[in-house]
């Protein structure tokens, strides 16, 4: 019997090691609310949990709150083109300085822009619809494809600037600027606008090689 007995206890399997915990037990602990008084084992095991997900709402709040304000448009309507959106539609910038710039497609609507330096900027496609330019140099400045619809021109400096297909529809007004060598080819003109600048209409588009005279269809 005492040889019974301690084969008996000599076959005996040691015991296993507990089983980590499953995916389904780090769910459930993380709901748990965490006190000072849990189990070491839960505190263990659901921190870590707690603050992977605190940091992933964190970021997709982040994430939500710069969507909505790239999508708002109260704040991505402002303006356009390359000098920087919400910096040039219906702003002051008389007097500013934009000579030599590339201003391609820029939004000018609406803006003040009397006094505005343009000399020599690239502004294709540029929209100057119903802005003052009133005493603006854009002498040498490529305005082709301009939108110069109900905007105010008169006193401007037009030298050598080429304005084919531009657009000045409505009440657009030229009167008191230097046209010299500027170039109004396919430029749709109200009647009484191209009789008036071809009573001034003088020189040779430096660019275009156009005498701005036959641009305007003069007689």
């Amino acid at each position: 019997m005492a040889l019974l007995s301690v084969s008996l206890c000599s076959s005996k399997v040691p015991p296993k090691s507990p089983p980590l915990p499953s995916k389904s037990l780090h769910r459930q602990i993380s709901s748990l609310p965490i006190c000072s008084d849990s189990p070491p084992l839960v505190r263990s095991l659901a921190s870590p949990l707690a603050l992977c997900e605190s940091v992933a709402r964190t970021s997709a709040l982040a994430l939500l709150s710069a969507s909505l304000f790239f999508a708002d448009p109260a704040l991505a309507f402002k303006g356009g083109g390359p000098y920087g959106a919400g910096v040039t539609r219906g702003q002051d910038l008389s007097g500013k300085d934009f000579s030599g710039k590339t201003l391609i497609k820029q939004d000018f609507k609406t803006s003040i822009l009397r006094q505005a330096n343009f000399k020599g900027a690239n502004l294709l496609g540029a929209s100057f619809f119903d802005a003052d330019l009133t005493g603006a140099d854009l002498s040498d400045a490529d305005l082709r494809g301009a939108d110069f619809s109900l905007a105010n021109v008169t006193k401007a400096n037009l030298n050598n600037a080429n304005l084919e297909g531009a657009l000045a529809t409505g009440n657009t007004s030229f009167r008191g600027s230097n046209i010299t060598g500027a170039d109004f080819t396919d430029v749709p003109l109200r009647d009484d606008q191209r009789a008036y600048l071809c009573k001034v209409a003088d020189g040779v588009n430096p660019t275009t090689g156009n005498a701005t005279r036959e641009t305007l269809l003069c007689n």
